[in-house]
């Protein structure tokens, strides 16, 4: 058997995945871009509206904005958390896994619900701020709240691969720093940042592109006024029937997303850092 027939019978097995995505994905988003296009004679119209209307970079603005300050709180939260997890032994591991995970065990509709009630006038939240005595804090149809309960969600995105990363990295390189003199602030930053900065990358950019397209808890916990782009995409697809300027803007948020990952990946983050072993056992623990 020739070289070249080898080659191609390792892609045999590919051939159903790839008409699989070819099916579902790759028509459906040539379809999209030929209908931005056309109107229905060729025209780059719809793009241009896009950055001319004002509503919609105004509601891209928000949306960024919005899927930036999710992914910092998430990251504030979730990096000593995946540090924690490998520092603890396997029970505590396989607990803390547990707690971070079920966001992906319960139902989207149900946890926007509950996050409802938490933050709606007179719940939880505004009562416990009473409490300390500060009054009028509006949570619920605000950008806050969809902020609060959009972090709770993308948690496990950011820890996973922190966690994967994090338990990778050697513990002895630190009790070298600190044996040369360093104290135990600059041997984090100087020898156990620079190590773990790929897992943060990985975690910042799955929670932003994903950020970026959500719909569900946007829509239930913020307001009208207060939309984000997954809402205007909705809109002008259901309300408006305007298909060819929703395509043009679900084409520049893919390309804005797509362009992301690609310099994550440059600047040596992956998402591929997803695939972490939930029962891995880290570096020795100092």
């Amino acid at each position: 058997m020739s070289s070249n027939k080898i080659r191609w019978s390792g892609w045999l097995p590919l051939v159903p995945a790839l008409a699989l995505l070819a099916g579902v994905l790759l028509v459906p988003l040539g379809k999209t871009f030929v209908r931005s296009v056309s109107n229905p004679d060729l025209t780059l119209a719809n793009y241009e509206h896009l950055f001319t209307d004002g509503v919609t970079m105004t509601v891209l603005g928000r949306t960024a904005l919005t899927a930036a300050t999710v992914t910092v709180a998430a990251l504030l939260l979730g990096y000593p958390y995946a540090y924690l997890m490998t520092r603890v032994g396997p029970r505590a591991r396989g607990i803390l896994l547990v707690v971070v995970l079920i966001p992906f065990w319960t139902s989207v509709m149900a946890r926007n619900f509950a996050w409802i009630i938490i933050l709606q006038d007179g719940g939880p939240v505004q009562s416990a701020f009473e409490l300390i005595g500060v009054h009028d804090v509006v949570l619920y149809g605000t950008n806050a709240g969809v902020t609060i309960a959009m972090t709770q969600v993308m948690l496990p995105f950011m820890v996973l691969p922190l966690f994967s990363t994090l338990g990778s990295i050697d513990r002895k390189l630190l009790l070298a720093a600190r044996g040369l003199g360093s104290s135990p602030t600059a041997a984090f930053w100087k020898v156990f940042w620079p190590l773990s900065r790929g897992g943060v990358m990985a975690g910042v950019m799955l929670v932003f592109t994903l950020s970026l397209g959500f719909y569900v808890t946007p829509a239930l916990l913020g307001s009208p006024q207060q939309s984000l782009v997954a809402q205007l995409l909705a809109q002008r697809t259901t309300l408006l029937l305007d298909f060819a300027a929703a395509g043009a803007l679900g084409m520049v948020v893919l390309v804005i997303t797509l362009v992301l990952v690609a310099w994550a990946n440059k600047v040596g983050g992956t998402v591929s850092a997803l695939g972490v072993v939930a029962t891995g056992q880290p570096k020795e623990r100092v």
